[in-house]
Order: C-alpha cells, then sequence, then structure tokens
C-alpha cells in the first residue's frame, strides 16, 4: 500500500471492495486551543472516515502570553492544598471550556463535572487527578462535537499500586472495550490505579495514550497532530529552513529524541513499534502537508547520507586513566559503580587502551563531583583522573550513513575548517549515527558545519 492510499483512508482489495482502515489520531492541546482549532480538527476527522479513534490533550496555549489549561490546573490545586479559596481560579478554567462549547454551538454543560472537581479538590485528591481533568473535560467536549462514544481513560489505562503502567492488562481491558465501539474519543495523559486513584503519565503523555489506543485497535496508522509538520533535519533556531524529514526509523527517531530533537514523548514509539503501526506527525493548521512517517523499517532511500542532527549541551568528562586498564577485568564495571552510588547516569563511554572516559550530564554531576572521584578512587585505583567541563554532545543519525563511505572523515574535514577540536567520537555499532563531543562554545558552529557538508538546499 503507498503512502497516497494511507493518506487517503482506504484502499481496495482483490475483489474490488473498499478496506476501511483504522487510524487513531491524537491532537495536542495547541490543536484544540480554542473554538476555531476544534473547527479545524473536525474538519480533518470528517475528511476521513478511517480517523475512527481520537485522542485529544487538555486545551493549549490560544496565543505567546496565554496559560496552558493544565497549568492552570495545577495552579488551582496548589491552592486546595493550601487552604486557600480556589473558587475564582476554577471559575477561569471553566469559562475556557464554556468558551469552546459556545464557539461550536454545542448542547453541552459541564457544571456537574466542574463541581465534581470542586469536591475532589477540597478532598485532596491529588495533582495527578488535577491535571488530568484537562483532558477528561477536553474528552467530553470533543465526544459531543463529534457525534463519537467517550470512554474515560481512568476505565481502560492500567496503573499499579506504585503508579507503573501496566502495558499488559491496559492492552487487554482497552482491546476488549473499543471491540464492539466503531468511533470513540479516549482522552489523553492519564489512567488510574486499582482502587479509582488517577495517576497520569510524564507531561507529553497523550503521545503515549495515542500509541497504547493503536496499539489496542490494532490501527493501521497512529496520526499525531500537532503545530508541526513533522520532524525537521536540525534545530530551526540554529539552521535557517531547514529541509523536512519524510520518513524517519525508529531507531533514528530513538537516537535523534534522545539527543534533544522533541516533536512527541519518546515513550509513545513503543507501544506501536511492537505492532509494526507507522506513526504520521501532522500539522493541524496545515493538513495537506505531508509529515513525517514514522516507520520500523523502509527501503526508501534517504535524500542526503544523513536523516538528522540533534544534540545537547552541558556534559562534563570524567576522563581516567590507568596503565594496563584493558588487562584488567572488571575496570569498567568498577568506576561506573562510582557513579551509579551517586545516581547519576552517563551518557556514553569511549575508551581506550589505558584510557575511558565517562560523560555526564554536568547539572547532575557538578553538585557530586568530589564524591564520585573518590568513589573512583576507592573502586578503580586508577593512576589519574581529569575532568572537563562545558562540553556539548552532537549526534549525525541517518540509515544512510550504511551505504556511503568516509561519512566519519567528512564530519572531521568539516568541523576542522571551521576550526573546532572534537573533543571525542563514538560510533554505535548499527551505523545510523555518530556522537561526537564539542566544546559548549562551539555548538552551534559544529552543527551549521555538518548540516552544510551533508544536505544541499
Amino acid at each position: 500500500m503507498s503512502q497516497a492510499d494511507i493518506i487517503s483512508g482506504g484502499a481496495v482489495s482483490a475483489c474490488g471492495m473498499e478496506i476501511i482502515m483504522r487510524k487513531v489520531v491524537k491532537f495536542g492541546g495547541s490543536s484544540l486551543a480554542s473554538a476555531e482549532q476544534f473547527e479545524k480538527v473536525g474538519e480533518i476527522i470528517r475528511a476521513d472516515k478511517s480517523r475512527r479513534y481520537v485522542v485529544p490533550s487538555a486545551p493549549g496555549k490560544r496565543n505567546s502570553k496565554d496559560t496552558k489549561v493544565t497549568d492552570m490546573l495545577y495552579a488551582c490545586y496548589a491552592l486546595a492544598e493550601e487552604g486557600k479559596n480556589f473558587d475564582d481560579a476554577l471559575a477561569k478554567i471553566k469559562a475556557r471550556y464554556d468558551e469552546i462549547i459556545s464557539g461550536l454551538s454545542l448542547d453541552l454543560n459541564l457544571d456537574a463535572e466542574f463541581e465534581t472537581i470542586k469536591k475532589n479538590f477540597k478532598a485532596k485528591a491529588g495533582a495527578d487527578y488535577a491535571a488530568s481533568r484537562g483532558e477528561y473535560l477536553n474528552g467530553i467536549v470533543m465526544a459531543n462535537y463529534l457525534g463519537y462514544e467517550f470512554v474515560d481513560a481512568a476505565e481502560v489505562i492500567v496503573f499499579d499500586d506504585e503508579g507503573n503502567f501496566k502495558a499488559k492488562k491496559t492492552d487487554e481491558i482497552l482491546s476488549e472495550r473499543l471491540a464492539n465501539i466503531e468511533r470513540a474519543v479516549v482522552p489523553g495523559f492519564y489512567g488510574a490505579k486499582a482502587d479509582g486513584t488517577v495517576k497520569t503519565f510524564s507531561r507529553g503523555g497523550s503521545d503515549v495514550t495515542g500509541s497504547i489506543v493503536a496499539k489496542a485497535v490494532h490501527a493501521d496508522i497512529y496520526e499525531n497532530w500537532t503545530d508541526v509538520s513533522g520532524f525537521l533535519a536540525a534545530d530551526p533556531r540554529i539552521i535557517d529552513n531547514p529541509v523536512p524529514i519524510t520518513t524517519i526509523t525508529y531507531k533514528e527517531l530513538r537516537e535523534l529524541s534522545y539527543m534533544g530533537a522533541s516533536v512527541l514523548h519518546e515513550d509513545a514509539i513503543f507501544p506501536v513499534r511492537k505492532e509494526g503501526i507507522p506513526i504520521n506527525i501532522k500539522n493541524t493548521n496545515k493538513p495537506n502537508d505531508e509529515g513525517t512517517y514514522i516507520v520500523e523499517s523502509t527501503c526508501r532511500q534517504p535524500e542526503y547520507t544523513i536523516t538528522g542532527i540533534a544534540g545537547k549541551k552541558g556534559f562534563v568528562a570524567v576522563n581516567i586513566e590507568k596503565d594496563m586498564m584493558n588487562s584488567e577485568i572488571g575496570f569498567g564495571r568498577k568506576v561506573l559503580e562510582a557513579f551509579e552510588e551517586h545516581g547519576i547516569s552517563f551518557e556514553h563511554v569511549p575508551s581506550g587502551i589505558d584510557t575511558m572516559t565517562v560523560f555526564v550530564h554536568q547539572e547532575e554531576f557538578v553538585g557530586k563531583e568530589q564524591e564520585v572521584l573518590s568513589a573512583i578512587h576507592r573502586l578503580a585505583q586508577p593512576d589519574s583522573i581529569d575532568l572537563e567541563a562545558e562540553l556539548a554532545l552532537i549526534a549525525v543519525v541517518g540509515r544512510g550513513m550504511k551505504s556511503n563511505k568516509g561519512v566519519a572523515a567528512k564530519v572531521f574535514d568539516a568541523l576542522a575548517k571551521e576550526n573546532i577540536n572534537i573533543k571525542m567520537i563514538d560510533q554505535g555499532s548499527s551505523e545510523i549515527n555518530i556522537i561526537i563531543g564539542v566544546k559548549n562554545a562551539d555548538f552551534e558552529t559544529a552543527i551549521k558545519a555538518i548540516y552544510g557538508i551533508f544536505v544541499t538546499k
């Protein structure tokens, strides 16, 4: 099936019958911030009858000075926790929904829902409950607007008593619940424990809910609608008009997301990846843009050698030296144990015969540096340790790198021409990424140099 078939929402079988696909569509907060945005979403959904399951976020900002409803709910609940009057704060939240309802000319009244919220806020139902009401209420509005059935996520998304998401149990309950529902709205971001206590995913968790629903209904595609037309090959704050990425694999996305390229919640990848369901990142304000397809694998050749570049500043390199290190069994484990003892995760660990470097987040490390150094000496007995701070890591990612020779050499050459000193280079065994370490001060220049050598406009 071609991408054109996927976009149109239907295909024709060998006997001439139209096959109606199943699409799960998730809409972000900016897509549902106002009645006008709701109308755009309604047009998108009605334009394709395969868009059968909808996962809405809470209303986002209507303009740059506005406040997201989720943040309004957190602030309102904070007043309730402190025993202060929160009537005005809750009334402002209700006004946001009333404005949307009125703008859509819906015969819907949320008074009873807000009375329940008020009662539960007074009873200290918890910050997760408070935050979840944004999606819950928007789900009710969306279901009424579309004429779809409303399914409360608290009834189908399961967490255990410790607050851990129960994927298998959720899939069983959700699959059974949606099996006989042709079209449904399932609000994103939250679920519940066995006792009914509401639990949320981390911020941006509506992406995860959409992925879970897609897996449960065996969707043909999961469309994630937001305010951008998919992924770009580099940060537009650094590169002017970077080229869009039309197709990216899960592995490539994982590498780029890890290094800061964020359009969707990275945990949203896992449920659909297991089922081989593609994700299509789309723009609510530009629905005709193709967006980015995220797929398990593809024979489509990328337009450029690299798929994308992403990076982060703020790392420290802990350089450890010891003669005959390579012949000492367990040396690496002992070094990393020193970081584990102090709750510090590492990013990369390039090593040589007598040297080992551990890259860690400077913010996490700086307050514990002497304790960690002492632990390394105690556990691994190195000859010397040296620290270098204010470093950045850049990931150059692309499935096209496998079939192109001299990629690392081109990176070296591009950075050398800009007089940038490379502090570290590390290529994964998958051959789809190269990680480069440079000084924070050289970060933007390095990305521009690498982009310029691989991507021609």
